[in-house]
């Protein structure tokens, strides 16, 4: 069995930067064993496969390790392939996902992401995650993933360890305002340890979070926001009536195919 792929970076114009994702697209779901086997021998942060439905697409995401329930930057990722290697002609697309549906819009030469929004909690951070971190948090927050609030952007940056063998729940977020002219905050996300990645370069579910805190921390509704990974990506992001919308670009890095033994 031979199957398309393509492997894109989102959340960025230029290759070698923001975050890769591989695409597969299907006709017929191929054995959730099977979609985790490529993901593994894949090892990106994200593999996603979809179908087309009788009103737009079915979407799953999978790390090396597991399937997940939301991504963004694999989402971003599947819509430029769909436009820009497939040309699908409407100007919205429609993906049911375990998230319930999704909607990606084009924008010019970009990608407008239609995300729900997170209710954050205040959340107590334990000892050792504490200590891991150094720098004294502002605020914690939590839903799924940890929300860590820090001083500045340096503390953010100048964060290097591993949070293995600790309970994250989903991840962590690193999080500060932004020290640059025009970039209101920044973050980093680091994953569960059993996804098989430990750093995510750019995470849209994580601004399903970081939305909302900044939009009310800084009383503003459009926020530029940067994720200060080693690759860096960056995301236009707007809180609207519950829902947050990610605009960013994305380009090609290969296409190819895969190789499958049949059952």
């Amino acid at each position: 069995m031979k199957l398309p792929i393509f492997q894109v970076d989102a959340f960025t114009d230029q290759v070698f930067k923001g975050n890769p994702a591989a695409v597969i697209p299907l006709y017929s779901w191929l054995s959730d064993t099977q979609m985790q086997m490529i993901a593994a021998e894949n090892n990106l942060s994200e593999t996603a496969f979809f179908v087309p439905s009788n009103d737009g697409f079915h979407l799953r995401w999978f790390t090396p390790g597991y399937e997940i329930e939301l991504c963004g930057h694999a989402t971003l990722a599947t819509a430029h392939v769909l436009w820009h290697e497939l040309n699908y002609q409407n100007t919205e697309l429609r993906f049911q996902t375990m998230s319930g549906e999704l909607l990606v819009t084009k924008t010019g030469s970009q990608y407008q992401l239609d995300f729900p929004e997170k209710t954050l909690r205040p959340f107590e951070l334990a000892s050792p995650l504490r200590e891991l971190i150094r720098a004294n948090p502002v605020e914690v927050w939590e839903n799924q993933k940890i929300m860590v609030v820090l001083e500045n952007e340096q503390q953010v940056a100048d964060f290097h360890g591993s949070f293995s063998g600790l309970d994250i729940q989903s991840g962590v977020i690193l999080t500060a305002p932004g020290d640059q002219s025009g970039v209101d905050f920044v973050s980093r996300f680091f994953v569960n340890p059993a996804s098989g990645i430990n750093e995510d370069p750019v995470t849209g579910s994580a601004h399903c979070l970081l939305t909302p805190y900044w939009s009310q921390r800084l009383n503003k509704t459009r926020l530029t926001a940067r994720q200060i990974s080693k690759r860096s990506g960056d995301l236009l992001c707007q809180l609207r009536q519950g829902r947050v919308l990610m605009t960013g670009s994305a380009v090609t890095y290969l296409s190819g195919n895969i190789y499958l033994e049949q059952d």
